[in-house]
């Protein structure tokens, strides 16, 4: 299956596909429109970047970039990775991620993040086949996400 990288001409397909995750899963979404439009805007300046695979596009991964102290290498959050319903379980999800990863290494990358829910068994079955850890720090300690919004995310009406 082919996997590519998405232009802004690609943005109402990310748009379309990462509404169907959250929908999916009963997560609010901003709605293909406004997701489509701020897809337009972040795309371009490279620190937004997605991944499709399949024409028609089966398969999307999000990712943002930053730099950080800690890396002599930007660090990427794979912010979502999502395959169509009837087309998962064909290994289309671990083309994208290796498709990514290998991307990743050859531009330098220097970490790859993820964040899966705890009850999300077989997410974190999957990333660990790929090679990531858990969130540990240390084998006796657990290590926890936390976040606060300062603004609410973007609503339907893009505000």
């Amino acid at each position: 299956m082919e996997v590519r990288w998405a232009g802004v001409s690609d943005a109402a397909v990310v748009a379309r596909l990462l509404h169907d995750f959250n929908t999916e899963f009963d997560t609010p979404s901003p709605g293909v429109d406004v997701l489509a439009a701020r897809l337009t805007e972040l795309l371009p300046a490279g620190r937004t970047t997605a991944l499709l695979a399949g024409d028609p596009a089966v398969a999307v991964a999000l990712l943002t970039s930053r730099p950080n102290v800690w890396y002599d290498g930007p660090v990427l959050l794979l912010d979502e990775l999502y395959v169509v319903p009837d087309r998962r379980g064909q290994g289309i999800g671990s083309t994208v991620l290796d498709r990514l990863l290998a991307d990743a290494t050859a531009a330098g990358v220097a970490l790859v993040e993820i964040n899966v829910d705890e009850a999300d068994v077989d997410a974190q079955r999957f990333y660990e086949r790929h090679g990531f850890r858990g969130g540990d720090v240390a084998p006796d300690e657990r290590a926890f996400y936390y976040s606060r919004e300062l603004r609410p995310p973007l609503g339907p009406d893009g505000a």
